[in-house]
C-alpha cells in the first residue's frame, strides 16, 4: 500500500516454503522437551506471519492434543511470555485482549485506549468490537461507557463507533469545520468541545488534511498546539493523538514508542503492544520515522534497554539493518 509518497509495510512477511507441521514439531521439542528452548522458538514464532502461526497452532493441536497458547504461557515467563502469546492472536482479537485488560486490569491504562481508538481504521474497529464480544461476553462500547466519563468518554465513544468517513473531501466545509475546531479553542464550552470531537472523528483523513491547513490559515497556529494551549488531561492526549494519527501514523507510533522507552523508564506493555500489532502493517515506517527523527535507531534504544530472550524477540519483530548494531 502507499501513502503519499512512500511504501506503507511491516517487518514481519510470510514465510517462504512454509511448512505447519514441521514448525509445530519442532515448537513441541522447544517446550516439552528438558529446558526450554526459548531461541527456537522465537526463531520460528517470529519468522512466520500471524496467519502462519495460527497454521501452526492447529497443527499443534492436532499432533499434541495441546493448546499452543497455553503451553507458551506455561514455560515462557515475565515479559518474553508476552511477546511470544501477543504473536499468536489475530490482530482484532489482539486489539481486543489489550483494550480489555487496559480497561479492567489493577489500574485503567487510558494511553492503551488512545493508542488502539486513535489509530485504527473503520474496518479494524469493527472486527475489535466482534473479538470482544466473542472473547469477553461484554460489548466494548458498554464497557468503555461504564469505565471511563467525561469528554474522553465521549471522544472513545465517537470513535468506538468505526463510522468515519471514507475517501470523501469537500474544500469547501473544511474552511467551516477549521472555524468550528478554532472557535471550539477559544470557548472551551461542553458543546464545542463536542462538535471539536465530533469533527475529528468523523470526518474523512482527506478532508482532516484539509481541515488543518485552513485552521493554520485561519488561527496562524498548528492544531496540536492549539489543543495542547486549550485543553488538559486524557480528552486532550486524545485528539492530538487523532490529529497526529490523521496526519501520519508511523510518525505518531515512533512518537510512542520513544516516549515510552525514554520518558517512562521502558514502558514494556506499550512497547510490546505497538511492536507486535504494527509487525505486519507499517512497523518499518515506524523505525524510519524513529530514525529520522531521534538520531538513533529503534533497534539500538531496544538493545540498549532490554535484555536476555526478551530483548532478542524484541528485536526480531523490530527487524534490524546492518547500521542498527
Amino acid at each position: 500500500m502507499y501513502c503519499g509518497d512512500y511504501q506503507i509495510q511491516g517487518t514481519i512477511f510470510p514465510a517462504l516454503n512454509f511448512n505447519p507441521v514441521m514448525d509445530a514439531q519442532m515448537l513441541g521439542g522447544a517446550l516439552q522437551g528438558i529446558g526450554c528452548e526459548k531461541d527456537m522458538v522465537i526463531d520460528i514464532l517470529t519468522q512466520r506471519c500471524n496467519a502462519q502461526r495460527l497454521m501452526i497452532a492447529e497443527a499443534y493441536r492436532d499432533m499434541y492434543g495441546r493448546d499452543l497458547i497455553m503451553d507458551l504461557k506455561e514455560n515462557l515467563s515475565h515479559h518474553f511470555k508476552d511477546v511470544m502469546v501477543g504473536l499468536m492472536y489475530p490482530p482484532a482479537s489482539y486489539d481486543a485482549h489489550e483494550f480489555w485488560h487496559a480497561m479492567k486490569g489493577a489500574d485503567m491504562e487510558e494511553n492503551c485506549l488512545i493508542d488502539i481508538l486513535a489509530s485504527r481504521s473503520n474496518g479494524e474497529i469493527f472486527q475489535m468490537k466482534e473479538a470482544y464480544l466473542m472473547q469477553y461476553n461484554n460489548d466494548l462500547q458498554q464497557d468503555i461507557y461504564s469505565e471511563t466519563s467525561g469528554h474522553f468518554r465521549d471522544t472513545l465513544m465517537n470513535l468506538a463507533q468505526g463510522t468515519r468517513e471514507e475517501g470523501y473531501a469537500d474544500p469547501a466545509m473544511a474552511a467551516q469545520d477549521a472555524m468550528v475546531l478554532w472557535e471550539a479553542c477559544q470557548q472551551k464550552t461542553g458543546e464545542h468541545k463536542n462538535m471539536m470531537q465530533m469533527i475529528l472523528c468523523n470526518k474523512s483523513y482527506q478532508q482532516l488534511w484539509m481541515v488543518f491547513q485552513e485552521f493554520q490559515n485561519i488561527s496562524g497556529q498548528d492544531i496540536v498546539d492549539a489543543i495542547n494551549e486549550c485543553y488538559d488531561g486524557y480528552f486532550q492526549e486524545l485528539l492530538v493523538a487523532t490529529v497526529l494519527c490523521v496526519r501520519d501514523k508511523p510518525s505518531y507510533f515512533a512518537y510512542r514508542l520513544y516516549n515510552a522507552i525514554h520518558e517512562y523508564g521502558f514502558h514494556n506493555k506499550t512497547i510490546i503492544r505497538i511492536l507486535i500489532a504494527r509487525s505486519e502493517i507499517d512497523l518499518m515506517n515506524i523505525r524510519r520515522r524513529y530514525k529520522e527523527r531521534y538520531g538513533k535507531s529503534l533497534f539500538h534504544d531496544i538493545k540498549h534497554f532490554a535484555s536476555g530472550h526478551y530483548e532478542t524477540a524484541l528485536l526480531a519483530i523490530c527487524a534490524g539493518d546492518a547500521e542498527d548494531y
